[in-house]
């Protein structure tokens, strides 16, 4: 193990971007993938060491990372990662200190709006659902990698939130009768994962959410309220026009308990509801 401990990233995104801005500031090198030659100089100015998305450019790194985090999604062929380097990872599995996948409270399914917690079944209701459970169950059959599994709520920060769509009059205030979504700050995520590392708890999953999921209409008319702007108007969601992606995400009503984060973790939450982030990102606009 070398005196550094280097984060390897596969799939270096939104959230794997928070917690690097955690980490170097403690010592951390930190090597983040990506996909395009043109994303290299700009990952490279964020103090992350850039690689392609290549199966020998990370199989030269891996022997130097103690940790590794997966953000990239499955897809149709399964999981990426594993895809490309599954086998020089499980060669490695028992060197690494920690491991850490990005999964989905998707996997969970609908509850018709009661409380889910991490010991509930997983019964997804769409393919992107179930592809995650076959993903997270492809990397805990992994000899001895430490693995720590993080169901994300929808994940909202700086540049991502409703602002623009209400700025723009491009946002609705779709109404389903009792529907309600559970979210999480970018921050908070980089805040459960460097927890994580601290406190490493192999095979353990964790709910990642804030303390109040929330019918969507309420969030967009929040983001109206502090713009200063008339709220939409508000549409049934039978006559809401939708992306099927966007109408699929309402098939799944359901309140995730994030009471494991803070009981195991110790995470106090920096924005705890849509309210106290949104005032936060609206500060930045």
């Amino acid at each position: 193990m070398t005196d550094t401990p280097v984060l390897l990233s596969l799939g270096h995104g939104f959230s794997a971007r928070a917690l690097t801005r955690r980490l170097l500031p403690q010592g951390w090198e930190v090597i983040g993938t990506t996909r395009s030659t043109d994303k290299l100089d700009a990952l490279r100015d964020t103090g992350v060491t850039p690689i392609l998305w290549d199966k020998d450019a990370i199989e030269a790194v891996l022997p130097m990372a103690t940790h590794l985090l997966i953000s990239a999604g499955p897809n149709d062929d399964g999981d990426p990662s594993l895809a490309l380097v599954g086998d020089a990872i499980r060669a490695r599995a028992k060197n690494l200190d920690w491991c850490g996948y990005l999964s989905t409270t998707g996997v969970y399914g609908n509850h018709d709006g009661a409380w889910v917690d991490e010991t509930a079944g997983m019964t997804p209701t769409g393919k992107r659902g179930r592809l995650r459970v076959e993903a997270e169950a492809e990397w805990l059959a992994i000899p001895d990698l430490p693995l720590h599994i993080f169901r994300l709520a929808g994940i909202y920060g700086p540049g991502r939130g409703p602002f623009e769509k209400v700025r723009a009059g491009r946002a609705q205030q779709v109404v389903k009768k009792g529907q309600v979504f559970s979210r999480i700050h970018v921050d908070d995520i980089a805040q459960v994962l460097e927890a994580s590392i601290n406190r490493p708890n192999p095979g353990s999953a964790y709910n990642v959410c804030d303390d109040d999921p929330a019918p969507p209409q309420d969030v967009i008319a929040y983001a109206a309220e502090l713009l200063g702007v008339p709220a939409p108007p508000e549409v049934p969601f039978e006559e809401a026009e939708m992306t099927p992606m966007a109408r699929s995400f309402y098939a799944d009503n359901k309140r995730i308990s994030n009471d494991k984060i803070k009981d195991e973790l110790g995470v106090k939450l920096e924005y705890p509801d849509y309210r106290v982030g949104l005032r936060a990102l609206f500060k930045t606009l």
